[in-house]
Parts: structure tokens; C-alpha cells; sequence
């Protein structure tokens, strides 16, 4: 009908934010502080790694999902985390005011709950006895690149840490969640009665 008309859809969408704000056009981006830095910098770089792995975790959710894996609002918890990670990275300790680090910290409890959470998948898995290849079904390898993103997304921060412009709690939360992914990953190939494929030497 008219009313539902190009016309009217449009009147709705100019009172939408748009999602392009094109103040990134010139290679700056800000940080949570209101600093202008260049879109190269270190700060810039861990962030992406960041959303990276949390989009891996997103597909590999989703695929965990369909098999009727109980871990699935486990990932989701930790996207959520992923996303205070986020936060503290893009608030530099060198600017950051009393109000920016009451809302960015990291604190430690978010670790100790991996670590609880790979003990206790760690005690029901068999022992590792060779090294283990990304493999054991779509939501196993999946994890496993969820894994090697978190290695890069934890190499991006550690220079941050070390420069004394992140929480060390971030780098810890990165370094824990890579285990526990490698973990999970095991975890869920051995619940879908996956085979783990491993490394074997060619022959010369």
C-alpha cells in the first residue's frame, strides 16, 4: 500500500543513527580517553584481535549449538567478557581519568572462573599423548582457531602491558582463555565421538 510506500521506509531511516560516521577516513580512530591515534597503532591492532576472537567464539558457538553442546552459554559468556577487554585496551592508562578506570577495569575473578571451568573439563579427558592437529569435527576446529586467534589477540596486548597502558589482568584473561579453548576444543570432539587427528612425522 501507499503508506508503506519507498517514501515513508525512508522518513524512518533518516531518524536512524547511520552506521558510517566517517571520522575514520583520514586513518585516525579515537580511543575511550578522546584520543586521536593513528589506525596502525598497537591499541588499534589488539582491538581488532579482539573482535576477531569474538567472532570466531560467535561461529564456533553456533556450531557447538547445533550439536547441543551445555558450554554454548559458557562462549557467550566470554564474548561478553571479550567485550571489557575491549573497553580496557581502548582506554590508555597514560590518559585515562579516575572515571575512565572505574568503568575499564579488569579484574581477576573472570580468570579464576577458566581455570575452574578447564579443570573441570581437563578431568574428563584422556590423556594427551601426542600432539594434537585442529580437527575432531566442525565445532572442535572451530575452537581451534578460536584458540590461535586468542594467542594473537594475547600477542597484540602483551607489548600494551609491558608499556604500562593495559591491565595485566587482560593479558592473564587472554593467556587463560587459550587454554580453556584448546580444552573445549578436545572436550567437544570427544562428546561428539570425533577422532582427534594427530601429528605424525612424514617419512623422509
Amino acid at each position: 500500500s501507499p503508506e508503506n510506500g519507498p517514501s515513508q521506509s525512508g522518513r524512518r531511516s533518516d531518524r536512524t543513527p547511520k552506521i558510517y560516521t566517517k571520522t575514520g577516513d583520514a586513518g585516525f580512530s579515537s580511543t575511550f580517553t578522546g584520543e586521536r591515534r593513528p589506525k596502525s597503532d598497537r591499541i588499534f591492532e589488539a582491538l581488532g584481535a579482539t573482535d576477531e576472537l569474538s567472532s570466531a567464539i560467535g561461529l564456533a558457538g553456533e556450531f557447538s549449538s547445533e550439536k547441543g553442546h551445555e558450554f554454548v552459554e559458557q562462549l557467550h559468556k566470554v564474548q561478553c567478557m571479550l567485550q571489557d577487554v575491549g573497553s580496557n585496551i581502548a582506554t590508555p592508562l597514560s590518559s585515562a581519568r579516575e572515571a575512565h578506570l572505574r568503568r575499564t577495569s579488569f579484574s581477576e575473578k573472570p580468570i579464576l572462573e577458566l581455570e575452574q571451568w578447564i579443570d573441570s573439563y581437563s578431568e574428563q579427558l584422556p590423556p594427551l599423548r601426542a600432539f594434537i592437529l585442529p580437527s575432531g569435527g566442525k565445532s572442535s576446529a572451530a575452537l581451534h582457531l578460536c584458540r590461535a586467534v586468542c594467542r594473537r589477540a594475547e600477542r597484540c596486548v602483551v607489548p600494551l602491558v609491558q608499556a604500562g597502558e593495559a591491565d595485566p589482568n587482560v593479558a592473564k584473561y587472554l593467556n587463560r582463555l587459550s587454554d580453556y579453548l584448546f580444552v573445549l576444543a578436545r572436550y567437544a570432539a570427544m562428546k561428539e565421538g570425533k577422532e582427534e587427528k594427530i601429528y605424525i612425522k612424514p617419512e623422509p
